[in-house]
């Protein structure tokens, strides 16, 4: 059992420091998770069990803010149309992997031409390795992910021109 004076002293540190969450497990399979925001304070106390893990939503990037020109005009948006182009994109959360070991030639590159079925790359979700098999023919334009980093659940990782 937690001892609730133990969680109020957690509470107490927590609020007089910079830091935003602590989060606590103990070997008796005990997790402790406390939060603080501007407005609300969320504990949590779970037995940590492997549990399915949901996909998270997806949200779209806010535009970074552009710098006015001169005269207080804002800058016209230089940007190549990518209607034409298909993206593969992450089925799941996980650590992409652009090669099929460390130090191997990549599975594709850009420029490469590809075709439906081929293996894409790896995307590593708890400890499992899944080849990512592409969904179209044509040739790669774009890798929009670096080896050994994160992806989440819908990100793009390839744009394959069909017509190339």
């Amino acid at each position: 059992m937690i001892d609730l004076r133990y969680v109020k002293k957690l509470i107490e540190m927590l609020d007089s420091s910079t830091v935003d969450s602590i989060e606590i497990s103990s070997d008796k399979g005990m997790k402790l998770r406390i939060s603080k925001s501007s407005h609300q304070r969320a504990v949590a106390v779970a037995p940590t069990l492997p549990a399915p893990v949901a996909a998270p939503a997806v949200l779209p990037a806010a535009a970074p803010a552009r710098p006015a020109e001169e005269g207080g005009t804002p800058a016209p948006k230089a940007e190549t149309p990518k209607s034409a182009a298909l993206e593969i994109k992450s089925p799941m959360v996980g650590t992409f992997y652009s090669a099929p070991e460390p130090g191997a030639k990549p599975y594709v590159s850009v420029g490469d031409r590809i075709s439906k079925g081929q293996i894409v790359c790896i995307i590593e979700a708890m400890k499992i390795m899944n080849e990512l098999e592409s969904e179209y023919d044509g040739v790669v334009r774009e890798i929009g992910v670096t080896d050994a980093h994160p992806v989440e659940y819908g990100q793009v990782l390839f744009r394959i021109d069909p017509t190339g």
